[in-house]
């Protein structure tokens, strides 16, 4: 007779996985109570609830970043608890808490199709919104500290389901729809190429934990693990948008909702990028040679197709669209480097990268919300003599994106550089620099369009603008961590070296 078999039940660390339960949490309440409450109640108590988990959340995270000077694992190795993921949890929860700022007053924008004022909450989903906004940070939290194939996949799901959601959520307009669909239907394309990557990977090597994979890669069949590697490293490359996979990128960025946007631009760019970094340093260290060049080909391709994709582009949403696939060129460098210092620019890069998305976009919303129309070069014309603050905040974002003070985003380049300079890639160093050199015709552009129209100041385009205080303070805290990263950059190199100390580098 059999024996019965016995469960043993894994050792919970509830305190690191506290994070996502808060958000979680906040997420049930904002959909089960927001749905039953009055529709003027309805939009600030669930605004409210979302940005008090996410303050909570990013607190506990860095409570627990401080404290964890040792890394550890959680659940049998299925997670990983160490100053990275923390870091990458702080930096999604900020995000969020700005996305939160922009949404608020997002019924002002305008409508494909005329929507009462008392069916206006209804059509805006507020509770569902705000619910998915929560479930999304909560996915990008998990996914950061995965230590397994099998937790990454469920991570990555997690929060892009979530994300496909949203982006479709303005079910009455056209354009949200396609690219809720586009987004789907080519985020499940690369969802299966990393699922299929990470089965050559498990079937090779027997290993779904990280570090598991890099003991047993010595032995196993090299064909597979290395066509593993290279369809995880694809599969990953959609997230980020890198080219020659960012296809997705243009038509989503420009046709989902634009706090949706705001959010997706900075978060999903942090929480799969940390990822990356974890990942190939953990579990594929005696293939470096390989990926550090793969990733380093990837981010000279993004480089290029960015930059020159954002030069012909007139509506600004598209233009920022392909500014992000250049700067995941940038992003990547880091990585490729396969270095301690790489290590230290990436986390770096992202802290004044994610605040300039954010900020960039919420004023693309102010101005949409303004003129009823989509946000062109013509359209913003006049907007930094309508819009002093807004104006010159977005003319700080544009020179932060070229890599020119006051943003910390000077000192980002400079060091993403300096990590690709010591592991041997000069040649793509040169690709960077030219690159830069191009994006100052695009991003000027815009600077220009703003106070080419002085003759406006006196006459907005859609009338007297609205207040939105949420959006506006959303802008200045942008501003702040934009100029702050500079301001305080030995402090936050310092968390960024702490942060990356947790990995062990192959070079």
């Amino acid at each position: 007779m059999l024996a019965a078999a016995t469960f043993t039940q894994p050792d919970i660390d509830w305190a690191a996985l506290a994070p996502e339960l808060v958000l979680l949490g906040a997420a049930a309440i904002t959909l089960v109570v927001g749905v039953f409450l009055p529709l003027r109640w309805r939009r600030p108590f669930c605004a409210v609830v979302a940005g008090l988990a996410l303050v909570a959340a990013g607190i506990v995270a860095g409570i627990l970043f401080g404290i964890d000077d040792q890394p550890g694992s959680l659940i049998r190795g299925s997670l990983r608890r160490d100053r990275l993921g923390e870091l990458g949890q702080v930096f999604v929860c900020i995000a969020g808490l700005l996305a939160v700022g922009v949404s608020y007053w997002d019924s002002r924008a305008p409508r494909a199709i005329d929507v009462p004022a008392h069916l206006s909450d209804d059509r805006e989903r507020v509770a569902e919104y705000y619910t998915l906004l929560l479930a999304a940070v909560a996915g990008m939290a998990f996914f950061v500290q995965a230590s397994t194939l099998m937790t990454l996949f469920l991570g990555l799901e997690w929060f892009s389901i979530a994300l496909y959601v949203l982006t479709a959520l303005a079910v009455d307009r056209l354009s949200s729809l396609e690219a809720g669909l586009k987004y789907l239907i080519v985020g499940s394309f690369g969802s299966a190429i990393l699922l299929f990557g990470s089965a050559f990977v498990y079937g090779s090597t027997g290993e779904l934990r990280f570090d598991e994979i890099a003991k047993a890669a010595p032995g196993t069949d090299r064909f597979f693990f290395i066509a593993g590697l290279a369809m995880i490293i694809v599969g990953l490359a959609f997230k980020v948008s890198a080219a020659p996979f960012h296809m997705w990128t243009p038509d989503v960025y420009q046709g989902a909702p634009t706090p949706v946007t705001a959010f997706m631009s900075a978060a999903t760019k942090v929480a799969a990028l940390i990822l990356t970094l974890r990942l190939l340093t953990t579990a594929f260290p005696s293939e470096a040679d390989l990926w550090t060049w793969a990733l380093a080909v990837i981010a000279a391709i993004s480089l290029a197709w960015g930059n020159l994709g954002a030069l012909v582009q007139l509506d600004v949403k598209r233009m920022l669209a392909y500014s992000s696939v250049s700067h995941a060129g940038f992003l990547l460098m880091p990585i490729a480097a396969g270095n301690a210092i790489g290590g230290r620019a990436l986390v770096f890069y992202l802290i004044p990268y994610g605040a300039m998305s954010i900020g960039s976009f919420a004023i693309v919303a102010a101005r949409e919300r303004e003129t009823g129309r989509p946000v062109t070069m013509e359209t913003i014309g006049g907007l930094g003599w309508e819009r002093p603050f807004l104006g010159a905040s977005m003319a700080v974002f544009m020179f932060g994106f070229i890599g020119l003070p006051p943003s910390g985003l000077f000192l980002g380049k400079f060091y993403a550089f300096a990590a690709a300079y010591e592991g041997g890639f000069t040649w793509l160093v040169i690709v960077g620099v030219v690159a830069t050199v191009i994006s100052v015709a695009y991003y000027l552009r815009v600077v220009l369009a703003m106070y080419a129209s002085p003759e406006l100041r006196l006459a907005p385009a859609g009338g007297s603008p609205p207040r939105d205080a949420p959006l506006t303070t959303t802008v200045f805290c942008s501003l702040a961590i934009t100029v702050g990263s500079l301001v305080f950059a030995s402090p936050l190199i310092d968390l960024a070296r702490q942060a990356s100390e947790s990995l062990t580098y192959p070079f």
